[in-house]
């Protein structure tokens, strides 16, 4: 019992960053007893343990082992035949020693119980206050409190209050973030007479970089917009809603001098300035991939840029399928944006869907890709549906697929070209 205080201290998590030797943690304590039944309903029923292992065969040999509430070492439970030298130690001093911040405390809780005591708590020369007791069998232990490993244990509940009022904070700074970010996505859909579009998004965090939007381009066109930002979390939550503020700040100009050259040259001075202000706002290493089609309700075409993204599929009222592949880089790569434009026309039945590698790339056990043509097996199999309920089953799909934990972000936009 002459042991210095430092050789008792609470239990503390020994993975610092800086650590290169194998981790080693002391594992088991044995306790000779006579019947492990017997022995294992004291330790439940009179000091609060709890069973760390239970292997015994139905003959009820084999392992038995209980663990106190707090560390990380365990009491293994053992009946020795009778005669043997190890049934000899039945009912003999163990030299275990419990750690507790209050032996007082525990003394009154345990002997409440049944638990005998050698002894009331004691105050030792050196600083501590212990007890001693026993189990069922004799077995005697020693209960103990230093002022130093009390403090310790002080200290790792404030450490423990304040990470949980830290977590607590994050949990609805978070929310707040993303209730923030879903305002951003359309809340409104300009109508259009030839054409019926819905998006949606499901997010792998709170936050994240993808995103949809229908943009009211006036004279009767809509902006069909997806996107992916580089990054993953709250720095691209921030940076996705730097690029929808650039998109909505320039849709006033996008047809404001109707029947010019300057019309005829969208989308791709819309896409340059957009460029332009998402490059001088960003650092240099952020770029966002963006599908935007320019669709117009009166002639039922389709004019779009494909900047680095993954390419859209067109799904013809025959049957037939095309993609509409990348016509430019992604925007904030460079200061001036090369943007090529395409035309297509629609007709009734015609569908449009853009979607972002979430779920292209969302991952079964076996290892295999969703991959686009899952995607397109499932817009043939459900083009009938309207297309609210047409992305929802496309999400199912890739559920199913992945049932497993969502880590991207997943964002998908149908539309669908119907007669007036």
């Amino acid at each position: 019992m002459a042991s210095p205080p430092s050789a008792y201290k609470a239990h503390r998590c020994s993975f610092h960053p800086d650590r290169q030797d194998p981790y080693l943690r002391l594992s088991t304590v044995t306790v000779f007893v006579r019947d492990q039944e017997r022995a294992l309903r004291f330790y439940l029923d009179q000091l609060g343990f709890s069973v760390a292992y239970d292997a015994r065969s139905a003959s009820g040999t084999g392992w038995l082992a209980v663990a106190p509430p707090d560390g990380t070492a365990v009491v293994a439970l053992v009946a020795p035949k009778p005669g043997s030298e190890e049934y000899k130690l039945i009912g003999r001093s163990t030299e275990i020693v419990f750690l507790t911040e209050n032996v007082s405390a525990k003394y009154d809780e345990w002997h409440g119980r049944g638990v005998r005591f050698h002894h009331a708590p004691e105050s030792q020369s050196w600083g501590a206050v212990s007890t001693r007791f026993e189990d069922v069998d004799g077995n005697s232990f020693t209960l103990l409190a230093l002022d130093e490993m009390t403090r310790e244990v002080e200290e790792h509940r404030r450490e423990h209050a304040q990470r949980l009022d830290a977590e607590r904070r994050t949990a609805q700074e978070l929310e707040l973030a993303r209730q923030a970010q879903a305002r951003l996505f359309p809340q409104t859909q300009p109508p259009l007479a030839t054409l019926d579009y819905a998006g949606l998004c499901i997010q792998a965090r709170h936050v994240g970089g993808d995103y949809y939007d229908f943009l009211d381009l006036g004279q009767q066109r809509i902006g069909l917009v997806i996107g992916d930002v580089s990054g993953k979390g709250t720095a691209a939550a921030l940076l996705m809603a730097n690029l929808q503020a650039h998109l909505h700040n320039q849709c006033a100009a996008y047809s404001s001098r109707p029947f010019t050259p300057f019309v005829l040259e969208q989308p791709e001075r819309f896409l340059r300035s957009v460029n332009r202000l998402f490059y001088d706002n960003t650092t240099a290493d952020t770029y966002a991939t963006l599908f935007f089609a320019e669709y117009d309700d009166k002639l039922r075409r389709l004019r779009y840029a494909n900047c680095g993204h993954l390419s859209a599929v067109l799904l013809r009222s025959n049957g037939n399928v095309e993609r509409l592949d990348s016509t430019c880089t992604a925007l904030g790569m460079f200061p001036e944006l090369n943007c090529a434009v395409e035309e297509c026309s629609l007709i009734p039945g015609d569908m449009l869907a853009l979607y972002t590698d979430g779920v292209t790339e969302s991952f079964n056990d076996a290892g295999e890709e969703f991959g686009e043509e899952r995607v397109i097996e499932g817009l043939q199999l459900n083009r009938e549906l309207p297309p609210p309920a047409l992305l929802g089953r496309i999400v199912d799909g890739v559920r199913q697929f992945n049932p497993r934990e969502q880590h991207d972000d997943v964002t998908l936009v149908v539309a669908r070209c119907r007669a007036n």
